[in-house]
Formats: structure tokens, C-alpha cells, sequence
């Protein structure tokens, strides 16, 4: 019994050690990726544009003294002025109100539909990578099924079936944006599993969902950021295209595409460019900020690439 326990507590002892030169591994590879982070000149410059955009439509109430659905009939499609900076749209309304307000909604439908497909993927995809077997082959066959469609064409599709709202739209974007990230957290669960920690944490008989979750999961979540800020990004995209067809969120909503919305006509477009040129650089300067902040992170955390 004796030498049994001792055993045992020399094994304690070992991983002990190793969790605590993994915890000082770990507190120098973030420094690291920090400082390299912060010399990507292009993923501070994205991550300033994220902030300062997301920032000022938080704030709103605080920037602008217009309300965004008030109708003023007297200032219609009113160029740009020291009242109103970015003009007034076909029915008198504000158009920086509106471009803040609205980036309220959009971020909040691209946040929301981001954030939970990539819950549902990195729950489905931990788990499926690490216990394989028939639910794996499930999750794969359902997740190649909604990957071979275009998604702005499922989306479509599925809008068709459920109606205009908000809140459909962010079911929707969650329901078309779980499977890459599943992909991703499934191949980095593929290759966890085979490392020596783990076996040791089997070999002490602890609860796969602790094994997998706790343990397992922390050392997959780098590709999974990078996923999520390519499909916030591209979920921006996809609710201005929506909106500016008239299929996404309600025109009483004020959005960044139902902004846009108003311009389709040849006679906005030649004769009032203030109506969609301010709107359409918004939106742009968002998805490049994403975009650049994603290439940022993906620069600092990918081991294949770092110097």
C-alpha cells in the first residue's frame, strides 16, 4: 500500500510540474503574440476602426441630438451641412443618426449570429473530434450538407421560409454559420487528443466532457477566433445586402442596408450621392477593421506561420 501510494503521489508531483511550466509557457507565448500583435501596424489600425466605429454606435445618444426615425418634411434630401453632417435622406430623417443607430442593429445581428454559430460549432466540433464514432459522422454529413450551398443563397432561401425580422435573421446566420467553425474546432480536437497531457488525464479516469472542455478546449480556440471575425465580417455584408434588396430587417428598423436601401434608384445615385456614400463608407471601413483585426490574430496565434 506503501509503495502504491507513493507511486501515486510521485505522479501528482509530476503534473504538478508540468501544468506549472505550461502555466509559464503559456504567460510568455501570450506576451509574445501580444507584442506581435501590436507590431502588425494593419491589425492595430483594424482594431482601432472596430473600436471606434462600435464605440460611437454604442454611444449614440451621446454624439448625436437627432432622432433616427423622426420625419422633418422642411430638410428633405438636404446635403451635407454643419446641422446635419452627413445630410438628411428623401423624407427629412438624419443620415448620421441613422448611420449610428443603425450600425447598432447590424452589429448586433452580425455579433449575435458570429458568436452563436460559434458555440454551436465548437460545442459540436470538441466533442465530435474528441469521442469520434457515429456522432462525429452525423455532425460531418450535416455540416457538409450546409456547406455545399452558397450561404447567401441559403440564407435566402431560409428567409423565404420564415419570414422578415430581426430575429429570424440572427437564427438564420447562426443556423448557416456553425459548420466552418465546427470544421476548425473538430481538426484542432483531432490533433489535442493524441498529446501526452490528455492521455495522463485519462489515465487518471477524469469525465470526458471535463477532459474535453476544460482541458482540451483552451489549446483549440485560436483558429476559432480567426473564424469568428471572418464570419462577423462577412455577416455585415450579408445583412446590407439583404436589407438594400429588401428582404432583411424591417425599413422601419434602421440598419446600415436599409440606409443604402434608399439609393436604388439612377436619380439617388447621380443626384443625392450623400444618401449611400456615407452608409456604404461605414461599412466598409468596418469589414476592413474586422478583416484586419482577424488577419492580426490569425498572425499571432498560427504556429505554422509564426517567426
Amino acid at each position: 500500500m506503501k509503495f502504491a501510494e507513493k507511486r501515486f503521489n510521485k505522479k501528482l508531483d509530476k503534473i504538478r510540474r508540468l501544468e506549472e511550466s505550461g502555466v509559464l509557457a503559456k504567460k510568455k507565448k501570450k506576451s509574445r503574440a501580444f507584442s506581435k500583435f501590436m507590431s502588425n501596424k494593419l491589425a492595430v489600425l483594424g482594431t482601432c476602426i472596430f473600436l471606434v466605429i462600435t464605440l460611437a454606435c454604442i454611444f449614440a445618444p451621446f454624439i448625436t441630438r437627432y432622432d433616427p426615425a423622426l420625419f422633418d418634411l422642411l430638410n428633405m434630401s438636404k446635403p451635407p451641412s454643419m446641422e446635419h453632417i452627413f445630410g438628411t435622406d428623401k423624407i427629412g430623417r438624419d443620415l448620421f443618426a441613422r448611420c449610428l443607430y443603425g450600425g447598432r442593429t447590424s452589429i448586433l445581428i452580425a455579433g449575435c449570429g458570429s458568436i452563436g454559430g460559434a458555440i454551436i460549432g465548437v460545442i459540436l466540433g470538441c466533442f465530435a473530434g474528441y469521442k469520434g464514432g457515429w456522432f462525429d459522422k452525423i455532425c460531418m454529413r450535416a455540416s457538409e450538407i450546409f456547406m455545399s450551398f452558397p450561404q447567401l443563397i441559403l440564407v435566402l432561401v431560409m428567409l423565404t421560409i420564415m419570414g422578415q425580422s430581426m430575429v429570424n435573421i440572427i437564427i438564420i446566420f447562426i443556423c448557416t454559420g456553425w459548420s466552418g467553425v465546427f470544421r476548425q474546432a473538430r481538426a484542432a480536437m483531432l490533433s489535442i487528443r493524441e498529446e501526452e497531457y490528455v492521455q495522463a488525464l485519462h489515465a487518471f479516469g477524469l469525465n470526458d466532457f471535463i477532459v474535453c472542455f476544460k482541458h482540451m478546449l483552451p489549446n483549440a480556440l485560436s483558429p476559432v477566433i480567426v473564424n469568428v471575425t471572418i464570419n462577423f465580417a462577412t455577416m455585415i455584408l450579408e445583412e446590407a445586402s439583404l436589407s438594400f434588396l429588401g428582404l432583411g430587417v424591417p425599413m422601419e428598423i434602421p440598419t446600415w442596408g436599409n440606409i443604402l436601401n434608399a439609393a436604388q434608384d439612377l436619380y439617388t445615385l447621380q443626384n443625392a450621392w450623400w444618401i449611400w456614400l456615407f452608409a456604404g463608407i461605414v461599412i466598409s471601413l468596418f469589414v476592413m477593421g474586422v478583416s484586419f483585426m482577424g488577419d492580426g490574430i490569425r498572425d499571432t496565434t498560427d504556429s505554422s506561420i509564426q517567426g
